[in-house]
């Protein structure tokens, strides 16, 4: 392959100014799909000799497997249309590493047909590593805009998404949904009496102990606010759903977390509200989990310490 660029007024001026960026300049000759130019640039960045890029060929081995396709076809269809574009891929080096190239295509057309292509490749590798931190970074902002700061567990945002998905997922599948809230009894007289960062490492502490409770993989917990948790159990039914609700009272009895000014026990204790449906077109998600709270109200008016599962 010739190094050496087509005919031009002035080439030598061309040549130097090409070469003396850091942008890869190249032609390829249309009918033969071979390179008539690569700039020397490309041995800098990919250890491959110009003379070594003779073909399209080349050029196709020499970019990753997993871009291959997309952007072979890609170039390929723009380029027979005669469309200027650009294409993003991973280029291989002499010593097998990939480094991440932008490819700019400018088609050249004679008498309406094309004649060749000319371009830049330029070294996108820094940017790339830069979006993929962004990427990174946008992915925990939007974990952390769904989880709760204090106990690490789901927030209020996170389950009216979840709340809404499962019960699209029951509705349509015609399986139950379950759903648990639960309130720990006395807390403002726990916090007057132990300190909020007592009060703060006790919410902690719960939120541990209830993610215990529910263990399969679609089972969510959350913090509803202040000190108020609930639990959606998709696809149990429930008898199923109160086992889940007493095993939690049942963790949270044997952790013996001191509670002084309770008016029920020693001890740390919950109230809950449970229920189950099997939802139809005319149910409402939002009266549900209503029926749900309601219900938690009532275990409070009861006295505390307990789980209403019905009106």
């Amino acid at each position: 392959m010739s190094t050496e660029l087509p005919s031009l007024p002035d080439s030598d001026v061309y040549k130097t100014l090409l070469e003396s960026t850091k942008a890869i300049p190249w032609r390829i000759d249309w009918q033969s799909m071979t390179f008539s130019y690569i700039g020397p640039q490309i041995e800098e960045l990919l250890g491959w000799t110009p003379q070594s890029w003779f073909s399209v060929d080349d050029w196709v081995e020499r970019m990753h497997p997993d871009d291959r396709e997309y952007v072979v076809d890609f170039c390929v269809s723009q380029s027979r249309a005669g469309v200027d574009h650009e294409a993003d891929y991973r280029a291989l080096t002499v010593n097998g590493d990939y480094v991440w190239i932008r490819a700019v295509v400018h088609v050249v057309r004679k008498e309406g047909e094309v004649e060749a292509l000319i371009g830049f490749m330029f070294d996108i590798s820094e940017r790339k590593k830069t979006e993929e931190q962004l990427v990174l970074l946008q992915r925990e902002l939007e974990e952390m805009s769904f989880k709760d700061g204090l106990t690490g567990v789901a927030n209020r945002r996170r389950f009216d998404f979840i709340m809404d998905l499962e019960w699209g997922n029951a509705r349509r599948n015609k399986q139950p949904i379950s759903l648990i809230m639960l309130d720990i009894d006395y807390f403002k007289q726990y916090n007057d009496h132990y300190g909020h960062l007592q009060g703060d490492s006790c919410l902690k502490q719960v939120a541990l102990i209830l993610g215990r409770a529910a263990t399969r993989a679609r089972d969510f917990l959350g913090r509803f606010g202040g000190e108020e948790f609930v639990i959606i159990l998709p696809e149990t039914n429930a008898k199923s759903a109160m086992k889940i609700a007493e095993r939690c009272r049942d963790l949270l009895a044997r952790a013996q977390i001191p509670h002084e000014e309770s008016q029920v026990d020693q001890v740390l204790t919950v109230s809950m509200g449970v229920s189950t449906i099997i939802p139809c077109h005319d149910d409402d998600m939002n009266t549900f989990i209503e029926t749900v709270d309601r219900r938690l109200y009532q275990a409070k008016q009861k006295g505390r310490d307990r789980i209403a599962a019905g009106d």
